[in-house]
């Protein structure tokens, strides 16, 4: 029986892809397997964009993998099963697979539940993380913003509908990071108006890639449809 394979979980950064670590390059390069998240349509992902300048073509099997997006429990373990066992396919087989994604690999990652179904079910396969650089924190180096200094505390979390919430985060951190703000962001622009922080907010999509944008004024803001990979950083 050949030895199992390693599982890789590549934090490649957030856009830029001088952002990848000299690790995380040096699997790519030794990894003959690399497993990327793929839309079903339109265009590429920044995980799968980076990892292609790093490989030789035709040097790597390039595996990409369709991930549900959907709520459904059923239809949800029935699609991660069969991802996982694709992949385990060529684990099995002795070889390594290094799985590229956004940012960090633990840090709201798609690799984070890989690894849990992997563990269920082939509990004997190594896995190893290698650490990237997230969007939160290519967005502090392209505002020029420190996002805590001294004893200043820092809150990083998902923007939601709930308001009182979104409020309390503010109210309990000098620095607050809401992730994926664009689906509530006249609310959280409404909240900053009335505490008084409409102008300590910066706003950034596909932070540090080709196709990066940055906001500082919230009034341009208000009636905008942005990209899902968008984030907001208040510095009160």
């Amino acid at each position: 029986m050949s030895k199992i394979g390693t599982l890789y979980g590549l934090g490649v950064g957030p856009g830029d892809p001088e952002l990848i670590t000299v690790k995380a390059f040096r699997l790519l390069q030794q990894s003959p397997v690399i497993a990327y998240p793929k839309k079903r349509m339109g265009s590429k992902s920044y995980a799968h964009q980076i990892a292609e300048l790093y490989v030789q073509p035709g040097d790597k099997e390039m595996l990409g993998l369709v991930f549900p997006m959907t709520r459904e429990k059923e239809i949800l373990e029935r699609e991660w099963n069969k991802t996982v066992e694709i992949v385990w396919e060529r684990l099995s087989e002795g070889k390594d697979v290094a799985f590229v994604t956004e940012g960090d690999p633990m840090f709201y990652s798609t690799f984070i539940h890989m690894m849990r179904v992997m563990h269920e079910e082939h509990p004997e396969v190594p896995v190893v993380t290698i650490p990237g650089v997230s969007s939160f924190l290519g967005a502090a180096s392209r505002f020029n913003l420190p996002l805590a200094d001294g004893d200043e505390q820092i809150g990083i979390i998902p923007a939601t509908e709930d308001k009182e919430a979104m409020r309390k985060a503010i109210e309990n951190h000098d620095t607050i990071v809401f992730l994926k703000v664009a689906k509530v962001l006249p609310m959280i622009i409404d909240l900053l108006k009335d505490m008084g922080l409409a102008e300590k907010a910066a706003v950034a999509t596909k932070v540090t890639s080709a196709e990066e944008m940055v906001w500082t004024d919230m009034r341009e803001l208000e009636r905008a449809e942005l990209s899902y990979l968008t984030l907001m950083v208040v510095k009160k």
